[in-house]
This record gives C-alpha cells, structure tokens and sequence, in this order.
C-alpha cells in the first residue's frame, strides 16, 4: 500500500511536500545500526540515498546537514556556500564518491603521488631552465623514496610533511639547501591543489631556516683579485677578470660571451643572459667595458684573432658547461680553488659569486643603484640582500674620517667675563682653530678682533651643548674691512653691514672678546644706556 500523503509530508518543514524552495534530506537507521540519508533529487523528482553505515549519529546529522546545502545549490544552478565547499574539498574519497554517484558532486579526480609527480615533470620540461628541472627531478625522486610512488596524494597530511622536512635535516644537508628543496616540495602540492587533487597543501606551514646570505660573502679586493690573476692561463685570466671586474654570472654569461658582442671601440658589450632569458626584456644587456677588464679583453682579441675563435672564453669550458640537463659548473669551482690556492689565497665561499657581488659592490661607491643592477643584471631588492658588502675599509673611513668631512667641531663651553657683572650672559664655545661662537641666538662671535662669524639666516634657540658643530650656512668675514671712524672696532656697525638682524653688542674688556645681546627677529634691540649713567646699574664697559 503506497504510503499517504500525511505520511511522505511527515518530518518537512510545515507538512508541505519537497520543493525546490524546501530541499530537504532525511536520516534513517536499520535495523543493524547503518545509517543512510535519503533526499529527492530537484532535476528528476527521484528518490536518492547515501548510505553512510556505521556512523555516530551525531557525524551522519553533520553529513545530511551538508547534503541538504547541496540539493539546494543544484536546485538554483549555483555553486555551494564556501562552508559547504571547504567541506567538500575536504571529505574521504569513499564519501566523495557516494555523493558523487548521486549527482551532488563532480566526480573527484584521485592520483597517486609517483603519478603526479611524472605529469607534472613532462609538463614543465616545456617551459623551464635545463637545471631548474634538474633540481625538480631531485625533489620529486626524494619525494618518491620516502613516501612511495603509489601513495595518494590526499593520504599525505602536515605530519607527513614535518617528517620529511625532519628527513632532510638529519641528512645533514646545509640550511639553504633544505630551505631550497622544501620550497620546491611546496610548489608541487600548491599545484595539486590547483588542480583539485586535494584540499589543501600539507606542507603549506612547513619551514626551514634559509640562513642569512651575508655568512657567505666576502670582498675580493683588487690586491687579491690581481694575484689570483698572476697565476692564471689566459682562458682562466678572461674568467676571473670577467666575473670580478664587470660582475658577469660564472659559467652562464662569462662562457655564452661572444667576440662580436665585444665593441671594444665603442667601450661596450652585449652581454647574453641565459639566466634570466625567459623574463621578457631580459635576455641581453649592455655592460660597460670597465677600464679594469679592457686590457685582458684586448690581449684576449689579439690571440682569437690569430685562430678565429667565436667565443671570448675558449679551452672547451663551455661544451663540458652548457650539457642537455642545463649549465653546470663542470669543476669550474674546483679549478677555481686550485688557482686561488696556487695565488697564496685561501679560497673563500661561493668563488664566482663573491667576486660578482665585490664588483657590484665597488660600482655602488660610483654609480646610482638602477644603473649598477641595469649593468648586473639584478633587482635592487636582489642585491641588497644577495651582492652588496660591507668592507673593512667603510669602517675604517667612519671611523678616521671626521676630520675629512668638512666640519668644524667645537667644544669646551666657556663662561664671559660679564657672568660676574650682572650683565646678560652669552654663553660660548671654544672652536678648533680659535674662534669663539656664541649659542645663546646662534650668532658667531670672533675672538680675533679681525674675523666675525655672522648668520645667514634664522636659527632657532639652541641650550647650552657640551659639542657644537658650526652649520654650513654660517660665513666668517674680515672685520678689518669694516670702517672704523673712532679707530677701533664697532661691534654694531659690523652686525649691521654682516647679518640680516641687528644685535645690541658691547664691548667687553679684553682684547678680540664680545658679549652679545640680541634683539626680536623682527625688531633689534634699542641701544643700552651710556657707560655711566644711573641706567647701567654699575655695569663696567
């Protein structure tokens, strides 16, 4: 007997039947304890189940909640909520499947990791550097070996993922390269969740710490740089000079080096960049030819010409260099050692690279940072975090070269003679060379009676320093051209004809020494009382 219409509305909401406006699911249990929910599909009117077995039911409560949110997305042809689709993104593949049998969700695309990884290999071989999928197949063959190429990709989870970074580290690999591979593993899971192969990436908070690149460097000075080339042959001479002088990368740039991108008239090179040809723009640069480089390059000239060689850098370095898997450094760097060594040296980190990073570093003494990084072929971020160095002699030039700036430093604050008068106190500052300079208005006083210091413009009140340093605005003139009608020193008509404010000055006792009393910025001072009279209240003159 069909069931009644009372009995199919039973349990939805106000008794109504389904409709699209009301999608509803319902939880039923058998008799041995597995559950299933059973919803009516909006596209057919058909009844579907999804049977969840032995679950708790407050799990299988959680599910029909989720499933009725996706009767309702497919009923008005629209995606699902982000909450429902995080969920989905993140089920079992058995539950996936179930609702995807049902029509709820798209059929889920499972893979395993061995599979993933061949895929992903094949197509980035179309499109990346040689060594760059080099060192992704060195990845890719770790990740293998520790997982296992028929693991699921969804299997993998964060715990996973810290295990293999532990892996690494007990390998005894160095921090940047642990900190390189890592990055790597990312990229591959990033693209799997890319491609909805799953949810989330499992080694998404995984870190490494990269160590700082400033441990590695070290400046190559030119007294260094010219005894490693004394014991060079000419190939290795062009080499070093090269990398160290015109700051090209090392096998890449030095070996792809052409003669006819020499214009040794012109002062000028094309540089190819196989580094970085792949950036729109940055396959070639121009690089000038330095007056440190010019004469190896010239000696150079001279010998290819004799044997038309195509390359500047010849004695087969960049056959053995430039192979199918990418640039390598086909014992460049082993070579390298040996001649530091035979030069007396001890051989330093990262050879090629310090030795770029020392050239870029002396241009930045010369040159603005977007010429040197146009010239470098770098970013200003990439070279002050990778290439540029603090000497030695940068702290040596801070700390003796006071006395080279330019400035006159004064000290040793000194009282006048008129503190014990009563009089208005000028207080200053002994200089260097003599002179004497008033802070109380930042005028500058001379203690020769032939030499004034005079502002050029208005300061703002200064305190008593213990140090002063004389601003760059203030001018010493020559008293001595200044008229003297009673045949000595007029301290106001030199105030007058040297500075744009006048000063109510007076003379003090002893020889080349003024008190100075200034007046408002905008209004001087009226002159004082006579030397005697009742208003000086017994000031000496």
């Amino acid at each position: 007997m069909p069931p009644s219409q009372t009995d199919q509305n039973r349990g939805r909401p106000n008794g109504r039947p389904l409709t699209k406006e009301h999608p509803m699911a319902s939880l039923s249990t058998d008799a041995t304890g597995n559950r299933s929910i059973q919803f009516t599909c909006p596209w057919d009117r058909k009844r579907r189940t999804v049977r969840l077995g032995k679950v708790p039911k407050k799990t299988a409560e959680s599910v029909r909640t989720k499933v009725e949110a996706l009767v309702a997305a497919v009923a008005a042809k629209v995606p699902p909520d982000a909450e429902t689709a995080a969920w989905t993104a993140a089920v079992p593949d058995a539950l996936a499947a179930k609702l995807a049998a049902v029509g709820l969700l798209p059929a889920r695309q499972t893979a395993t990791l061995g599979a993933f990884l061949d895929d992903y290999m094949t197509r980035r071989r179309l499109d990346a550097k040689g060594g760059t999928v080099t060192q992704m197949g060195v990845m890719a063959a770790d990740l293998t070996k520790f997982f296992g190429a028929g693991t699921p990709l969804r299997s993998v989870t964060e715990a996973d993922a810290e295990r293999f970074r532990n892996h690494y580290l007990e390998r005894g690999l160095a921090p940047a390269t642990c900190h390189r591979r890592i990055n790597g593993v990312k990229t591959f899971f990033r693209r799997a969740v890319k491609e909805k192969l799953i949810a989330t990436n499992p080694f998404a908070d995984v870190s490494t710490p990269g160590g700082n690149p400033k441990d590695r460097q070290q400046y190559i000075t030119d007294a260094d740089a010219g005894r490693l080339l004394a014991v060079c042959d000419p190939d290795w001479r062009l080499i070093v000079a090269l990398s160290r002088f015109a700051g090209l990368r090392c096998p890449t740039e030095v070996l792809s080096l052409k003669w006819e991108h020499v214009d040794l008239a012109a002062g000028r090179m094309t540089v190819p960049s196989p580094k970085t040809e792949h950036h729109p723009g940055k396959a070639w640069r121009v690089v000038p030819i330095f007056a440190r480089l010019r004469p190896y390059l010239e000696e150079a000239f001279e010998a290819a010409a004799d044997r038309g060689a195509e390359y500047v850098v010849g004695g087969g370095y960049r056959l053995a260099a430039n192979k199918a898997g990418g640039w390598v450094n086909c014992n460049l760097r082993t070579q390298l050692s040996r001649l530091i060594r035979r030069a007396g040296l001890t051989p330093w980190p990262k050879p090629t690279h310090n030795m770029r990073s020392s050239c870029e570093t002396d241009l930045m003494r010369g040159y603005p940072i977007h010429v040197v990084c146009a010239w470098l072929g770098n970013t200003p971020d990439v070279a002050m975090k990778h290439y540029l160095q603090v000497r030695d002699t940068d702290f040596e030039k801070a700390a003796g070269g006071g006395a080279k700036s330019g400035a006159v430093v004064v000290q040793n604050p000194v009282r006048t003679a008129a503190a014990g008068s009563g009089q208005d106190e000028t207080n200053s500052t002994q200089g260097v060379d003599g002179r004497c300079f008033s802070l109380l208005e930042s005028v500058a006083v001379a203690a020769s009676p032939d030499a004034q210091v005079t502002r050029l413009g208005f300061e703002p009140r200064l305190n008593e320093p213990k140090s002063h340093v004389l601003p760059l605005h203030y001018r010493v003139i020559d008293t001595s051209i200044l008229p003297r009608p009673s045949g000595q020193f007029n301290p106001f008509q030199a105030a007058q004809a040297g500075g744009r404010r006048r000063s109510h000055c007076r003379q003090r006792a002893g020889p080349g020494t003024l008190t100075v009393r200034a007046g408002s910025p905008d209004r001087p001072s009226p002159p004082g009382p006579p030397a005697g009279s009742a208003g000086s209240r017994g000031r000496s003159s």
